[in-house]
């Protein structure tokens, strides 16, 4: 019996390093796929379109709104990202897990579709950590930096919809424990289908 893929979802606030967690996951499960988000922001620097985004105008995403192209979508910061619907059906279909790197809205929509699928909140030690390294990456100042921990903040109250939490204290611990969590999902998704 073929098994679906299993479906893991990354979320957490700007600058809690969801990314870097991301790309190690993918390093140490190279079959699992990465589901590269569709947006209408421009890229920032050494952001490459179909590795980091897929990089599209807004007019051709309202008409992904409108066909029904995207699985889940929302309007963030005054751009629009999206999942593509025909990607992560054909991947999970091929018994391929899939990763997910989407906000909180993103995940309460695939929640309503995908009872099973295994979302994850990546959680800063700190509101002060999570200032410091917004700080360092230099593409947040002033208001638009405020209105990210804002938002971090709000985010950190819904965590309840997530199975679990792995706090990015220590960059090693955390993608060791992630590492864990998603071995121990794949074992299970497997031994059911033998």
């Amino acid at each position: 019996m073929k098994r679906s893929g299993c479906l893991f979802i990354l979320s957490g606030p700007s600058g809690s390093g969801k990314t870097t967690l991301r790309q190690e996951i993918l390093k140490r499960f190279p079959n699992m796929v990465y589901s590269v988000s569709y947006t209408t922001r421009k890229p920032r620097e050494k952001e490459q379109s179909g590795r980091d985004y897929c990089f599209i105008t807004e007019v051709a995403f309202k008409t992904g709104i409108e066909s029904g192209e995207w699985i889940e979508w929302a309007q963030v910061y005054g751009n629009y990202y999206g999942t593509s619907a025909v990607f992560l059906d054909r991947e999970l279909s091929r018994g391929r897990d899939v990763l997910l790197d989407i906000d909180i809205q993103g995940t309460r929509q695939i929640l309503r579709k995908f009872k099973e699928c295994i979302p994850i909140f990546i959680m800063p030690p700190s509101l002060d950590v999570l200032r410091e390294r917004l700080e360092k990456r230099g593409s947040e100042i002033g208001a638009s930096l405020e209105r990210r921990l804002d938002d971090a903040r709000t985010e950190i109250t819904q965590i309840q919809m997530y199975r679990h939490v792995v706090i990015n204290d220590r960059l090693e611990e955390a993608v060791s424990e992630l590492t864990d969590l998603i071995q121990g999902y794949r074992t299970r998704c497997k031994n059911l289908c033998l």
